[in-house]
Formats: structure tokens, C-alpha cells, sequence
């Protein structure tokens, strides 16, 4: 397509904007703005609601969506047409078939392997960030770290560091090895299917292959060498006998009848203690108390909520007796959101069973009969925005809720009010041999652990079968990625290597809709003349500038881009502008769609940019402004290495 074809269907869509409105009929004709203006006011608001965060993306794009057909962007007709789209059926399968490697016991091969490198901490950096980078690119990046998060966390508590030192490498680890393959990252799916819609013919499983592993080896290589004296060295040091100190926990404790503290105040326990623990609250007969006024004397049964580490819980139950308490009230009638679901009994019988002895709805931690675990939040886990009490947690999973750790805040609810967030770390109790599936089930990774095996070994084989003939479907054009990837989802279900209902879950429903939403948007980006509009811009500024130089500044947007707003997105924008440059050009677009491919997933700089950033946070001790340190640098190799490969391998 030339870029005078561009420019004559740009006019076509302008001269039809305000018949396709309808706003002259409603007396509203100064809001007939030229399509490209008015598209350009969608994303406008669409980015920064993506950048505010305050509503979930996939709801931000499905107002991107609706507000463009209304609009007459996009014809109503194709509103929906994204959901069917191969991207978008690729990327749900692929999400499926990392599931079913993650279930398979991958974990524990993984493990004995990756815990004979010993204590250098360059070898073991080299052999975790080096698996890493290798499975991404034949699974999802971020069921790759689902898969080594829990190795990674084992080998620093075996071996006394810091997780700080392994966790962010190895998620930065995660994007560079997606770009290595057609699946390992939606952004190659997404600018794979853009190259079929323009050109005819897609890019196949491994042409992104020389310019991703080019990129991955000199990451690699950065982040072993150099990058990890750039990581933040927060305490994370445990014996194999305790838990991992990765976060203050939000717990309860319980005054009971033998309890030292029982008779004291606030001020004679801290005297007691000879340690500044702040005291939250205190919970007497459910009246809760802010801990800065409470003045009188401690009574048993009486709760407090307080910020602890696991050394100051075992000092807190060793010096005053005071003992943490497994959250039991997922049941409680009080609950207005589960009673009215499953429990339509009357006020009467609500109060009658608000009034049994608090032992009935809270237990000691017994670390003798149960095993405690500490694990993290996934972004696609059902918990989210959900409480105990409504997940019914012990009723139907067999898990007690003990603490919960959040980055970015102070807790101050009850365990049982709390609401989890992606990212949050847990502290559960629960039966060794249902762990696993429990945690698998309700979409939590394992992090601290007293060595939970996780997967079944004997369905390894069996799932990298499936996978393997899927691959040689693709290579040799047999199938196309879309069906080739979900038939091999589809056999993995059907033979039990995953059990239906975690297939069903393994599907990022948010990230979905994300991608069918913003599909029909950024075609109504091209057909606007919007993209036209940017690149004449570009070019424009640039004109007496190197075709490269334009890539660079394409190469920064993109990549700028993608640290605020999902990666998907960001490829899905860049992708109509990356070609009518090229167009502009009168080169190859293959160029500069893979500058697009490469940078839409080189989300280094915040933990926002991409859910494996984001995975680490908590159990890593990061704070948001930790990721730039070193995400910064390794960007610049990025760019230094991608530009000069994707000439080489991509001539313009």
C-alpha cells in the first residue's frame, strides 16, 4: 500500500465523518471534528486513564471501544470483531498451554537442576536469568516466572541472600526471552497478525528469532556482569528453617487465658517487649479500637492488628505469649455479600452465630500439623478484589489466611475485610499435599516454602508433545498459529494434562478483552488518517535525518509507551504509525514493525509496564522507583543492540 492510497482512503474517512455522527440531526454540529482529531481524542483520554490506573485496562479499553463506534470511528458492525481475531485466539491459547507446563513438574526438574550451582551468586544470576530467557520464548513470559519464582526465592533463602538481588533480573529476564519467538510475547503475536492484514502473509515462529536472541544474549549478559549491582539490596536473609522475611505482614494476634499480656497496656508491653512494634488496632467483642487510643489494660481474647516480620512474631509469641491467628471467617453470616449468595438465613440466626465463642472462627497457627507457605498474588487470580470470607477460602480450598503483605501501603482492615490486589503476598497455612493444587486453583505462585513439589511429572512428556507438533504445524505452514495453538490447547484439556476449569483460568480475561478492545481502535487510528498524520509529523521534523534516526525515535516512543500502559497496547498503536513511516519512507515496513515487536516488550523502567514487574514487586521488597536503576541501562543495550540486528536481518 503506497502512501498515496494511505492518503486517499484518510480523506474518504474524513469526508464521511459527519455523516457516520449524525450530529447535524441532533443540533450538535460543532462537535463535527475530523475523524483523525476526534480518534486522536480517544486515546488521548485512553492513555491517561491507562496511566491514572484508577479503572482496570481492559474496562478503559472497552470504553475506548464503545466511545469510538459512537463516535462513528469504528462501524458497529466490527465493534466486536477483535474477539475473534487470530492475535487475540493465539494469545489465549498459548496462555492455556503455559498453564499445562506449569502443572506438568517442570517446577521440580527446574529446581533440582538450577540448586547445584552452589553460592556464586554470577552463576547462579546466569543459570536462572539464562532458563528464563529460554523457556519465555516457548511459553508466556509471565508463565515462565510463574514457573521459576519459587525456584529463585528457594535458592536465595538455601543460600542466605537477598531476594532483591534475583527477583527483578530474572523478571527482566522473562521479556527479553519472549522476544525470542512468535509466542513467547503478545506484542510479536499482535505485529505478526498486523503484517498478514497489510501484507498478506504474517511473520512465521521464528522470524523474530535473530534479532530477539541477539538482544537477549547482550541483556544477558548485562544483567549477569553489570545490571544486578544496580538492584536494591533489601533484607531478605532466612535459615531453611524459617520463613522468608520478604514483607511487614498486616496480622492478628490473639491475648490468650496463659498470655503475658494479658493485664497490660499498649505502653507496658511495649516496655516489655524492649522493641517500638506499632499496635494498628485492638479488637474487643468486634469493637475495634485505633492502637493510639487504647489506653487501658489488655483482656483475653482481645485482638490485635499489627506490621510484623516473621522474627518479631516468634519474639512476640516467645516473650508475652502471644500467638498469631489463622483467619477462619469466610463462613460468618455476617457477611452481607455471602449471605445473601449462599446463606439467606434471618438476622435472628445472623446474630446467634455473630455471638459463638471466637474460637470457633479463629485457630492458633499450628505449624506442627499444617505447612506454611508464602505466596504472591497473580494478576490473573480469582482473588482479586475479593475478601476471605467471600472466597471461602478454608471451605473450599482448605487454607488459612495467617497474614497479608502489601507494597505501596499500610493495611489497617481485619484479615477478614481485606481485599486482595495483584501482588500481595500471603502468608497461608494449610495441608502439605493440597497445597499445590490450592494454590494453583485460586491463582497464587509459591514463594517461601519447605519444599513444595509442585506439578504432575508424568504428564511433562505428554504436554511437550502436544507443544512440539504444534511448532512443526507452524513451521511448515501445515496450520496457522491461531488454530495450530489451539488445537494443541485444546488436545491438552481434552487428555487431562490441564483440568478444564484452570483452563478457563489460565485465560487472562482482562488482557483478552484488552486486545479485542484495542484491535478495532488502532485499525480506527489508520483508517482516520491519524497514523498518517503522526508520521508526516516524524518525518516532517526528521527529514533531513537517516532513516535511522526515525527508527530510534519510534524505537523510544514505543518503548516509553509500554511502561505506562499494557505492552499489547502499545503495539497495537505503534504498529498503523510504524508503517505509514515506512510508507513515507518508500522502504520495507518489515523494519520497522520489528522495531515496534522489540520495544513494545522492553517495558524495563516501572513495575506497571508488564504483570512480570509487577509479580516480583512484593516478594522482592521493591519499591517503585527501584526499577528505572536498573531497567534504564538495560534499555539502552536494548536499543544499542535491536537497531543495527534489525537492519542487518531487515534491510530497509
Amino acid at each position: 500500500m503506497s502512501a498515496e492510497d494511505i492518503s486517499v482512503e484518510s480523506s474518504g474517512a474524513e469526508g464521511s465523518g459527519v455523516e457516520n455522527l449524525g450530529l447535524e440531526a441532533l443540533g450538535l454540529e460543532w462537535l463535527a471534528l475530523a475523524p483523525s482529531t476526534l480518534v486522536f481524542i480517544v486515546l488521548g483520554l485512553t492513555l491517561v486513564a491507562f496511566i491514572w490506573g484508577r479503572f482496570r485496562y481492559d474496562l478503559v479499553a472497552l470504553a475506548a471501544l464503545l466511545g469510538s463506534v459512537m463516535l462513528g470511528l469504528v462501524p458497529a458492525d466490527n465493534a466486536f470483531t477483535g474477539f475473534g481475531h487470530p492475535a487475540v485466539i493465539t494469545v489465549a491459547a498459548v496462555l492455556v498451554l503455559s498453564r499445562g507446563f506449569e502443572r506438568s513438574g517442570v517446577v521440580d526438574i527446574i529446581a533440582n537442576q538450577v540448586l547445584k550451582v552452589g553460592e556464586n551468586l554470577l552463576l547462579q544470576l546466569l543459570v536462572l536469568v539464562g532458563t528464563i530467557v529460554l523457556l519465555s520464548g516457548i511459553m508466556n513470559n509471565v508463565g515462565a516466572l510463574a514457573l521459576l519464582l519459587p525456584v529463585a526465592m528457594r535458592l536465595a533463602r538455601e543460600h542466605n541472600t537477598s531476594p532483591s538481588l534475583l527477583l527483578m533480573p530474572l523478571a527482566f529476564g522473562s521479556l527479553l526471552g519472549g522476544l525470542t519467538t512468535l509466542i513467547g510475547t503478545p506484542p510479536n503475536i499482535i505485529i505478526s497478525s498486523y503484517r498478514r492484514d497489510v501484507t498478506g502473509e504474517a511473520f512465521s515462529m521464528f522470524s523474530f528469532s535473530p534479532v530477539g536472541i541477539a538482544v537477549a544474549l547482550a541483556g544477558l549478559a548485562f544483567i549477569v556482569l553489570v545490571g544486578w549491582r544496580l538492584t536494591p539490596k533489601r533484607s531478605g536473609q532466612a535459615s531453611t528453617d524459617e520463613m522468608f522475611d520478604t514483607a511487614n505482614y498486616l496480622v492478628e494476634l490473639k491475648v490468650g487465658e496463659e498470655s503475658k499480656a494479658k493485664g497490660l497496656t499498649l505502653q507496658q508491653l511495649r516496655d516489655e517487649l524492649d522493641e517500638t512494634i506499632p499496635v494498628l488496632a485492638v479488637v474487643r467483642d468486634d469493637n475495634r479500637r485505633a492502637g493510639y487510643n487504647f489506653h487501658g489494660a489488655l483482656e483475653e481474647g482481645d485482638i490485635l492488628l499489627l506490621e510484623a516480620g516473621p522474627d518479631e512474631l516468634q519474639m512476640l509469641e516467645d516473650k508475652v505469649g502471644l500467638s498469631a491467628i489463622a483467619e477462619l471467617e469466610e463462613e460468618s453470616e455476617d457477611d452481607p455479600e455471602v449471605n445473601d449468595a449462599e446463606h439467606p438465613a434471618s438476622h435472628k440466626d445472623a446474630d446467634k452465630a455473630k455471638n459463638k465463642d471466637a474460637a470457633q472462627d479463629q485457630q492458633p497457627v499450628d505449624t506442627e500439623g499444617l505447612q506454611l507457605i508464602e505466596a504472591v498474588v497473580r494478576n490473573d487470580s480469582m482473588m482479586i478484589n475479593r475478601s476471605v470470607r467471600q472466597l471461602r477460602l478454608n471451605h473450599q480450598f482448605g487454607l488459612h489466611l495467617v497474614a497479608v503483605a502489601r507494597d505501596g501501603g499500610r493495611l489497617k482492615q481485619r484479615l477478614r475485610d481485606i481485599r486482595f490486589k495483584n501482588g500481595d503476598v500471603l502468608l497461608l497455612q494449610g495441608s502439605e499435599n493440597e497445597l499445590a493444587d490450592s494454590l494453583a486453583s485460586l491463582g497464587c505462585l509459591p514463594l517461601a516454602s519447605r519444599e513444595l513439589h509442585l506439578g504432575q511429572p508424568r504428564k511433562l512428556a505428554i504436554s511437550i508433545a502436544i507443544f512440539a507438533l504444534a511448532i512443526v504445524a507452524m513451521l511448515f505452514d501445515l496450520l496457522p498459529a491461531a488454530v495450530a495453538m489451539s488445537t494443541a490447547a485444546l488436545i491438552s484439556l481434552l487428555i487431562g494434562v490441564l483440568p478444564l476449569r484452570e483452563g478457563y483460568q489460565a485465560i487472562d480475561g482482562p488482557v483478552i478483552v484488552l486486545l479485542a478492545a484495542m484491535i478495532p481502535v488502532g485499525e480506527a487510528l489508520e483508517t482516520s488518517g491519524g497514523a498518517d498524520l503522526i508520521a508526516n509529523a516524524l518525518l516532517g521534523f526528521g527529514s533531513d535525518w537517516p532513516v535511522v534516526v526515525t527508527m530510534i525515535i519510534l524505537f523510544l516512543l514505543s518503548m516509553l509507551l509500554s511502561n505506562v500502559v499494557n505492552n499489547a497496547a502499545a503495539a497495537l498503536l505503534m504498529a498503523p504509525i510504524a508503517v505509514s513511516l515506512a510508507n513515507g519512507f518508500d522502504v520495507s515496513l518489515d523494519p520497522f514493525l520489528m522495531v515496534v515487536a522489540v520495544s513494545a516488550s522492553c517495558a524495563f523502567l516501572t513495575p506497571i509496564g508488564h504483570q512480570s514487574n509487577t509479580l516480583v514487586l512484593g516478594p522482592g521488597g521493591y519499591r517503585f522507583g527501584d526499577y528505572w536503576k536498573l531497567g534504564l541501562p538495560l534499555s539502552l543495550v536494548v536499543l544499542v543492540v535491536a537497531i543495527p540486528m534489525i537492519l542487518l536481518i531487515w534491510p530497509l
